[in-house]
Order: C-alpha cells, then structure tokens, then sequence
C-alpha cells in the first residue's frame, strides 16, 4: 500500500466522492472520444509537464484549441474500441486542490498499453477542473 504524504489536509468523504465522480465522467467523455467534453473540464491554458526522449524536461501551456487539435490526434477518430481501467490515489493539498496519481490500463482496440500520470485538479465555483497534466513520454511533443 502506498503511503500518503501527510499534507495537513483530510478530505471529507464528500470531497473523495466528487473527484472520484469527476474522473468517472472524464474517463466516460474519453471512451466516447468527446474531445470538446473533456475540454470543457480543463481550466485553460492547461500545464502540461513531461519528459523528452534525451531525458530532459519538457513544459508547455496549451489553450482550448490546442488542446482538442492534439487529443483528437492522439486519441484517434473513434473507429476503434477504447476502455480504461484506472486506479487513482488522490492527494489533497486542501479543500480546492488536489494531486491525483493514476495508474491506468488502456486498451484499444484489443491491445493494452499501461499509463502512469498524475493530474492536478482544482475546485472553482464548487467544480473540479484539471489545470495540469504530468505523464512521462511526451516532451518531444511539447516543443
């Protein structure tokens, strides 16, 4: 079992629940391949943090449309089957921020590939919203 770092901050059962329904309907707009859904549940511009292919760090900060231009490329056009199974341990820094580590399994088309990122979401208005987005793997795509 994973130990947490004590952030000084215990989520209520409420609070676990609403970033758990977040990510649920995150993960359904994902298999659905609707873009502009999963767009509309980002704060804009979106950080996003990842590593090159010669181990270097790689950042950027990404707006609405460049983020729906590139997920419609990655993810493809909806030909295929997508499906995620997913295990989260979420980190809260506070009531309107937490850090959330993904270990996922995806799987398109009949082939899997694992996933391992973490996203930090942050509450407004009473609703969650991803600002950043950290997976290794994508910083040639980031400059």
């Amino acid at each position: 079992m994973t130990q947490l770092p004590d952030t000084g901050y215990t989520p209520t059962r409420g609070e676990l629940e609403s970033v758990e329904a977040w990510f649920a309907e995150y993960d359904a707009a994902s298999a659905r391949r609707d873009i502009e859904r999963m767009a509309d549940l980002a704060v804009f511009p979106l950080n996003l943090v990842s590593d090159d292919s010669a181990g270097d760090s790689a950042c950027a900060q990404w707006d609405r449309e460049q983020f729906t231009d590139t997920m419609t490329q990655v993810m493809g056009d909806g030909s295929e089957d997508i499906a995620f199974d997913s295990v989260r341990t979420p980190v809260f820094l506070g009531p309107a921020m937490v850090v959330v580590f993904t270990d996922s399994t995806m799987t398109m088309d009949g082939a899997t590939r694992q996933l391992r990122y973490a996203d930090i979401l942050i509450r407004r208005d009473g609703q969650w919203a991803f600002q950043t987005m950290l997976q290794g793997g994508w910083g040639d795509n980031l400059r």
